[in-house]
């Protein structure tokens, strides 16, 4: 059999890496699938076989490779077992067709160029006819996750009670974008990415089946380059044989894929940790000048920055396989070395850095600059140490100001930065010493302090400032248009009018339900003028409660409230009827103090214009 195999890959011609070593059973899938590999195996031997499968993963895990091996488990029948298994080991009757992609009961769609209900429509016609040859029907659907929603709905019943001979695996890099009521139909697998140490092993030992000698460090920086993906990585193995003409050395990979010396970025780091700008500046012009991408050279020296935090707490982190021998040894000397609080400042600065420069118009000057930047903060102090130090500092200043000053000592000098930082603590102006201490050897009298005579100076009252108002008088909405007025605030005052609903008020908290009608930046702009106008601190919130209405709508309100409350009026109400076409215009309520009275008591009501003058009948309003 395997003679064979030999023979017909002789007469196909070369195949890629990524083709020739694809797994073939499902112990070629334990590198990285353990869990899955584990729930399929003992659901066959129980019989719990589901009627779907979703497997997710990102590109080159093996999704695709996975549900030909399930669909070949599922259809397995050979001269000593005819059942379901993954015990694969030997070719069966239906193996190699399914591993080829041409077996005629096992359907392969790609969702991303069939995408309509119409292909759908087709799967669900032809899911009524049993298998020709295998045991079971099964419907691969690559890139499900690019099913129109008409497509997905219309699978939904099919896919919940297929006939027993249908069996669905569905493939996906998107799995958010399938719908949830096809994901709970179906028995989800999440394929993982494979970690760098497997590749490593998985890449050296397809090396060595194919005779191709390859340094190790070579093998490690395909292995990081893969990001997981199986194929990605072979892909690049395979570049690297052809490049190197069947000997791959680490320089031609570092070449080939654009990246830098890992000891190189080693010493760079190291340059920077110390703040020897010069020596950073040197090694980053030197590797540009090898061929490293100034964009690589700064993602790798965050890798290398992530690793060494890491190899702070994890220490076991340095067995990897993936990594240099430089690396580990550097980077568990870096990790006792150097400061959590620095390395987290560089990985802060560097995923800043790393975009600026890869949208620079001057990649080379953008990450010179991220680099001088890097090592002169390695020289600062974190923040927690500076803020220690300011009050160390703040602490020895107070305790070294003395009451009174000695002789010949201004008294500036030492109560100045007292001042200063008294000052900073309460917000007040530094005070200037008026004292002036002065030195006249002839005269023990002259050691006390005099005080230098001031000039005599008449200075102007400064005018009052307007007492601000106190959050306590504040009760109303009406309360804060009448500030709004006073400090002339037109349209602040508008709007609160027009467009808000109050729905708590309370000192300093005012909660509000806005109409639609008011500026982005309102509430941000009525919390700062109520602090500026009341010299208190506001705190203002929207609010998901209707809230009462605004001063408008209870106006309007009180408005219609007084119009019909007038129609209701006895005498209102004959006097519309006595004169037909007339209507009430306004109502006005009055003082009761600027009511009019009549001569005599016995004068009966009449109508009156907005003076209170008694209007004649042939001047009333038609």
């Amino acid at each position: 059999m395997a003679e064979n195999e030999q023979q017909r890959e002789k007469d196909a011609g070369y195949r890629v890496l990524a083709r020739k070593y694809r797994p073939k059973d499902f112990s070629d899938l334990m590198v990285g699938q353990e869990a899955m590999v584990r729930t399929l195996t003992n659901a066959f031997e129980t019989g719990r076989i589901a009627q779907a499968y979703m497997l997710t993963g990102v590109r080159g895990v093996g999704k695709t490779t996975t549900a030909r091996i399930l669909a070949r488990g599922l259809n397995y029948k050979s001269d000593a077992i005819d059942k379901p298994t993954i015990e694969l080991k030997e070719i069966g009757e239906h193996c190699q067709a399914i591993m080829e992609g041409r077996h005629v009961d096992v359907i392969e769609m790609d969702a991303a160029s069939h995408t309509g209900i119409d292909d759908i429509r087709e799967i669900i016609d032809q899911v009524r006819y049993r298998p020709s040859t295998a045991r079971y029907k099964v419907y691969i659907i690559d890139e499900v996750h690019m099913l129109s929603n008409q497509a997905f709905n219309g699978l939904l019943k099919t896919l919940e009670e297929p006939p027993e001979h249908v069996k669905f695996i569905f493939a996906t890099t998107e799995i958010r974008k399938v719908p949830i009521t096809v994901l709970s139909r179906c028995q989800r697998f999440d394929l993982r990415r494979i970690p760098a140490a497997d590749l490593v092993r998985l890449f050296s030992t397809i090396a060595a089946k194919e005779g191709v000698e390859i340094e190790d460090e070579a093998v490690q920086m395909i292995a990081r380059a893969a990001e997981g993906s199986a194929r990605d990585g072979l892909s690049l193995l395979d570049q690297a044989i052809s490049h190197g003409s069947g000997h791959v050395e680490a320089s031609a990979v570092r070449a080939m894929l654009g990246l830098a010396d890992r000891a190189r970025i080693v010493d760079l780091f190291g340059h920077i940790v110390t703040g020897d700008v010069a020596a950073a500046l040197a090694e980053f012009q030197s590797q540009y000048e090898a061929g490293a991408n100034p964009v690589v050279v700064l993602n790798d020296l965050a890798d290398f920055t992530h690793l060494v935090t890491r190899l702070k707490y994890v220490p076991e982190g340095a067995e990897d396989v993936s990594l240099s021998e430089i690396e580990r040894t550097a980077g568990a000397g870096f990790a006792e070395k150097v400061a959590v609080s620095a390395l987290s400042r560089i990985w802060q600065m560097l995923l800043k850095g790393i975009p600026e420069t890869e949208n620079a118009a001057r990649p080379l000057g953008a990450a010179e600059m991220v680099l001088i930047r890097l090592a002169h903060a390695a020289s600062l102090p974190s923040p927690e140490d500076a803020a220690r130090r300011l009050l160390a500092l703040e602490e020895g200043g107070a305790a070294a100001a003395p009451s009174a000053p000695p002789a010949g000592r201004p008294q500036g000098g030492g109560s100045g930065s007292a001042n200063a930082v008294s000052a900073r603590q309460t917000g007040e102006a530094p005070r200037q010493s008026a004292t002036v201490t002065m030195l006249h050897p002839q005269s023990a009298e002259a050691r006390q302090p005099e005080i230098a005579p001031q000039p005599e100076t008449v200075e102007a009252e400064p005018e009052p400032a307007p007492e601000p108002q106190k959050t306590s008088a504040i009760k109303s909405l009406q309360d804060i248009t009448d500030l709004c007025s006073k400090n002339r605030a037109i349209k602040m005052r508008s709007e609160i009018r027009n467009f808000v609903r109050l729905v708590r008020l309370e000192p300093g908290r005012l909660e509000v339900n806005l109409l639609p009608g008011t500026s982005a930046t309102f509430l941000n702009d009525l919390g700062a003028k109520l602090r500026e106008w009341t010299g208190e601190s506001w705190f203002v919130s929207l609010s998901k409660e209707a809230g009462a209405p605004t001063l408008l709508e209870a106006e309007e309100a009180e408005r219609e409230q007084r119009f019909r409350d007038a129609r209701e009026d006895p005498d209102i109400a004959a006097i519309l009827k006595f004169f037909p076409g007339a209507e009430i215009r306004d109502v006005r309520v009055r003082a009761e103090t600027e009511t009019p009275d009549t001569a005599d008591g016995d004068a009966p009501d009449a109508a009156v214009n907005e003076d209170g003058d008694v209007l004649p009948e042939d001047d009333i309003d038609e």
